[in-house]
């Protein structure tokens, strides 16, 4: 065997043990899509594309996952609908009649599909419950106001209404996250990456025996002051703690 044809047997087998890791990958982000709320053939195509990175057209995703035309079109449509892929012309199309085909690129920032995925979820699951929730109380009400006496009725009142609360809270943190920046939100857990559990476990203890009035005013009038200002109040913040903790 000559040596090209030996340097090219090895180029193939490299390209074709990168292409079963990268099946490999999306079969497993496929299985994960179930617990994200999303389609196991919608997330096996994210994933693919995921690994693959660069430009893909449809008929590529789809001879290299064995979709049929069809499913690979609904998957690659309820992907782009997520907002995890975007349609984008095909720079390296070969001269030729007719349309393009559909092309498509995935977005790579984690956070950011990450943030996507959560508003989607957002959308379809917690926005649609938070009204059936709202009739259901509304109902309860009426019920407490005709039998003020009834116990059952006023507990189911009082389980509704925080149950509700809990939802809008977790709403609100939904679009926090959401709406940040990817490298702000990247930023903050890394910063909490940084802390042990101990150390976590410590800040929420101390969090939950603080006054909510005090604790929201205080938060509220640091996010009013510069980078400079915020720095500064942590040094001190910082000397005062390790001087209360000798």
């Amino acid at each position: 065997m000559s040596a090209s044809l030996a340097a090219s047997d090895s180029a193939q087998d490299r390209t074709e043990r990168v292409e079963a890791i990268r099946l490999s990958f999306a079969d497993a982000w496929g299985e994960m899509g179930a617990a994200w709320g999303v389609q196991p053939s919608v997330a096996r195509v994210h994933g693919y594309l995921l690994a693959r990175r660069g430009i893909l057209t449809e008929r590529e995703v789809r001879e290299a996952l064995g979709l049929s035309h069809r499913a690979a079109s609904l998957a690659l449509a309820e992907t782009e609908t997520w907002g995890l892929v975007s349609r984008v012309p095909q720079t390296d199309r070969q001269v030729r009649r007719g349309p393009s085909p559909a092309a498509y690129e995935v977005v790579q920032d984690h956070w950011k599909w990450f943030q996507l995925i959560a508003e989607q979820r957002k959308e379809r699951e917690a926005d649609p419950l938070q009204p059936r929730l709202e009739a259901c109380l509304a109902q309860v009400d009426d019920a407490v106001r005709a039998n003020p006496g009834d116990a059952e009725l006023i507990f189911m009142r009082q389980w509704m209404t925080d149950l509700l609360g809990f939802v809008r809270l977790f709403d609100r943190a939904v679009r926090l996250v959401a709406r940040a920046e990817s490298d702000e939100l990247a930023r903050g857990f890394a910063v909490l990456a940084r802390l042990s559990d101990e150390s976590l476990d410590r800040v929420l203890r101390l969090f939950g025996s603080l006054p909510e009035e005090d604790l929201a005013g205080t938060i509220e009038a640091v996010s009013r002051v510069s980078p400079n200002v915020a720095r500064r109040i942590l040094k001190t913040a910082g000397r005062i703690a390790r001087l209360a903790a000798r």
